[in-house]
């Protein structure tokens, strides 16, 4: 990584220039203004690396000169050619170059980084849905901010201009430098050797070939859809730079709980408190569903906990298949037995009465534990 390309400057520039880009694009990949943007976080680090070398005068002019700050990885074809040997360099002392240090320019111009923090990546965000929205599905817009490619360089990250002699190698091609006695000579990577710039950093993406942008997508929800499923929309994620193709956009859906309903795969949970009369007598009673109020018929002698299951009144199936969505689950409705509050004295009488008439021993499995724990 060039970090004067990274930074869209030549290496003429002055410590002004290099610190008005660094701010510019400090700003444009500052994690607080990309939040959750990983392509944004890997530019925002480049950058600062990169300022902190050119913004250093002495880190600068190692970096200038090759001997410092030289990212190392995937090795592709230079050409490196050596001269001969230049005496006015010393050969001993604290100045004269070490042998590792002889090769060390060699070796960092056949290095280029693997990875690029323009290439193409997907973008996960989250969508937050309620319970019905979630149950009816629909298509929901979503504000997405992504590295969209440049529209003024079409994502190349240059413009054509009028050629000009490159001020790299002075319109020669080649750059030389030395270490200690000896001379070498590469390929100047500014003008890929040819000694003229016909080229010129887009100033719209600093380069990059891609830049920040806000817009809204349109996501199509299936009906029915669970709590932390996955949505894909293919080529709405990060752009790359330089023709590469676009990522991929992962919706994450968090479903919010319901106030009643309760969700087991297909099937609908729900606790309907029942009186006290209607568990004893029976009666047909209004619970919430789906698609509206549903009547049940709650048997005579029902009790507390007990479940009553409507079937193909729950979730209905979001599997592609035609077929497969017309299947749902089931409502479960369990029984709350819920004692109402006793205001006066002919209810209490009628109570007394009620059990009189109804008597039935319903403690009678206690009594041998209640005779062990008394004897002991």
């Amino acid at each position: 990584m060039d970090y004067y390309k990274l930074l869209g400057l030549s290496r003429a520039a002055s410590g002004v220039a290099i610190e008005r880009a660094y701010r510019r694009l400090a700003r444009r990949y500052h994690p607080g203004i990309n939040p959750g943007d990983r392509v944004a976080e890997e530019m925002f680090r480049e950058i600062q690396t990169a300022y902190g070398v050119l913004g250093d005068p002495s880190r600068r002019q190692a970096y200038d000169r090759g001997t410092g700050d030289q990212p190392i990885a995937e090795v592709v074809t230079t050409a490196v050619a050596f001269e001969g040997f230049d005496f006015s360099a010393p050969a001993e002392g604290a100045s004269a170059a070490t042998f590792s240090e002889l090769f060390a320019d060699v070796f960092q111009q056949a290095a280029r980084r693997v990875t690029s923090p323009a290439s193409a990546s997907a973008l996960e965000i989250r969508l937050e849905l309620s319970f019905e929205d979630a149950m009816r599905g629909g298509v929901f817009p979503l504000s997405v901010v992504r590295q969209a490619r440049c529209e003024a360089c079409g994502g190349d990250g240059r413009l054509s201009r009028r050629p000009s002699a490159c001020p790299m190698c002075a319109g020669h091609g080649v750059r030389r430098w030395a270490r200690g006695h000896m001379v070498f000579t590469a390929n100047c990577e500014m003008c890929e050797g040819t000694g003229q710039v016909a080229r010129q950093p887009c100033r719209a993406c600093a380069g990059a070939g891609v830049h920040a942008r806000s817009e809204v997508v349109n996501l199509a929800v299936p009906a029915g859809i669970e709590h932390g499923a996955r949505i894909v929309v293919p080529g709405r994620g990060h752009a790359a730079g330089h023709g590469a193709p676009d990522g991929d956009l992962y919706v994450e859906v968090e479903v919010q709980p319901h106030r009643f309903f309760r969700r087991e795969g297909r099937d609908l949970h729900l606790t309907v408190p029942v009186a006290i009369h209607e568990a004893a007598l029976g009666a047909e009673i209004d619970v919430p569903g789906l698609d509206g109020p549903v009547r049940i018929k709650l048997p005579a002698g029902a009790q507390a906990g007990q479940k009553l299951r409507l079937k193909g009144r729950g979730v209905g199936s979001t599997g592609p298949d035609s077929a497969a969505r017309t299947e749902a689950g089931d409502l479960i409705v369990e029984v709350a037995l819920v004692l109402p509050p006793i205001m006066d004295e002919r209810s209490r009488e009628l109570l007394r009465e009620f059990g009189r008439l109804n008597q039935m021993d319903i403690r009678r499995d206690f009594e041998g534990v209640c005779s062990v724990f008394h004897k002991s």
